[in-house]
């Protein structure tokens, strides 16, 4: 059971299709849809799929690389990325420059399974797999009808002679559901004759705020908080990445979801102790109970979450003890109410004050960029404005719809990526699944 990056309530991103897993099953043309797609591509699941460093039997050095990019000004790019829960599928055309790009999405699906690993507290891998293999099919076709694609005879490659190259997350994420993904990605490939360009998800979350139409001034530091990641990186060029900081342990959207499972709040938790601590902060009196603000003086620019989790948990054990109020033990709602702001004041308070740290230490910095499903929190995005505006910087965050995990931002970070470097068309390197892959 594995913690994804749900410690937020991220909201889905625009213009999206979700396609619900009953309605799938219920219509006799959702499950012929599957089976057909599934008859095609001859769709297969790998016994090395779990494993580190396994390679593709690669299809890449047979794909010849027709798209030119036509001096990198416009692409139309289908997307996948598979790297937790989420299925998703997007078709996008982007043209111009990097600094502020026109971007058209063209089609979007995108299906959680969430409520399947709900009752878990966390994300099975293998379930996770199941369900993309299940889900992928059904995605693209759907997503190319909304991009204008003709619809695919029965049991019949859907056509894309439109699309000039397909992206896939290939890292970091489930090592199992990442292959899903690569392996549909090079079975496309090789049917529809096109590149495949592999997407570090992290830099999807990067570049996500350029959906916002704002121009892009480098260097700049990202901030990057999800149920799997809290780092800071220094970006001085597109495609140039630096990690100064990182978490030591746990995540800071992990610590969420635990410390919500502690309150006895259902998963994913991110969004309920977010919903606590505004109501208690709302009552406009100073909370009784303070938590340590692990490393916040450390001297570096690293993160430590589970010291705080720890934290909540002696505090949760002292509050719980019997009592003539409460009985045999167990917090009244205004406690947890006051629990849930004490965590979130202590988590986020560590991220602004390093964020600040590494802005000023860099000292060219342009832009502050926040981005990865954590960035929905909505006293995170309040404080990190306010940090921002005293030292005037200028801030960039994606809308809340676009904070989740989704293909579109994938699609984004590899038109960032081939425009940066046009000999990657040229790769034909098998792609590997990275579960634990970095930037820089």
């Amino acid at each position: 059971m594995i913690n994804c990056i749900h410690a937020t309530g991220e909201a889905k991103p625009k213009n999206f299709l979700s396609i619900s897993f009953s309605a799938s099953r219920r219509r006799g043309g959702g499950r012929r849809r599957e089976e057909n797609a599934r008859k095609f591509f001859g769709f297969c699941t790998r016994e090395s799929a779990s494993v580190s460093e396994a390679r593709i039997i690669g299809h890449q050095g047979s794909i010849q690389n027709t798209f030119e990019l036509r001096s990198i000004h416009t692409a139309k790019i289908l997307s996948i990325e598979t790297s937790c829960d989420e299925t998703a599928v997007a078709v996008l055309d982007i043209n111009g420059e990097l600094e502020k790009p026109d971007i058209k999405i063209l089609g979007n699906t995108l299906l959680s399974q969430m409520h399947l690993h709900e009752k878990y507290g966390g994300v099975y891998p293998n379930l996770a797999k199941r369900e993309h293999e299940k889900n992928l099919p059904i995605l693209l076709e759907k997503t190319l009808e909304q991009a204008g694609f003709p619809s695919p005879a029965k049991g019949k490659v859907p056509k894309a002679e439109g699309v000039d190259l397909i992206a896939v997350t290939s890292g970091p994420g489930l090592e199992p559901a990442l292959w899903v993904g690569i392996t549909f990605a090079e079975k496309l490939g090789k049917k529809w004759n096109k590149p495949i360009i592999p997407v570090n998800h992290m830099t999807g979350h990067i570049w996500s705020v350029l959906f916002e139409g704002k121009k892009m001034e480098l260097p700049a530091i990202a901030l990057l908080v999800s149920g799997g990641h809290t780092e800071l990186v220094y970006i001085k060029d597109f495609e140039e990445y630096k990690i100064m900081g990182r978490t030591r342990d746990d995540a800071v959207g992990e610590a969420f979801d635990k410390v919500a499972r502690m309150l006895g709040l259902p998963y994913p938790g991110g969004p309920q102790i977010s919903k606590l601590a505004e109501k208690n902060r709302s009552m406009n009196h100073e909370s009784r109970i303070m938590f340590p603000r692990p490393m916040i003086n450390s001297g570096d620019l690293d993160f430590s979450y589970s010291g705080l989790k720890t934290a909540v948990l002696y505090k949760l054990r002292d509050l719980s003890q019997p009592s003539p109020r409460l009985g045999e033990g167990g917090l009244s709602p205004g406690e947890v109410e006051e629990m849930a702001r004490a965590f979130e004041d202590a988590a986020v308070e560590v991220l602004i004050k390093k964020t600040r740290k590494a802005i000023l230490e860099k000292g060219d910095i342009k832009t502050l960029i926040v981005g990865g499903g954590v960035s929905a929190n909505h006293y995170l995005r309040q404080e990190i404005k306010k940090m921002a505006q005293n030292i005037n910087l200028e801030i960039q965050l994606p809308s809340v719809e676009m904070t989740g995990d989704n293909a579109l931002m994938i699609g984004l970070a590899a038109y960032v990526k081939v425009k940066k470097d046009p000999g990657i068309l040229k790769n034909h390197a098998p792609i590997i699944a990275r579960g634990n892959a970095t930037l820089g």
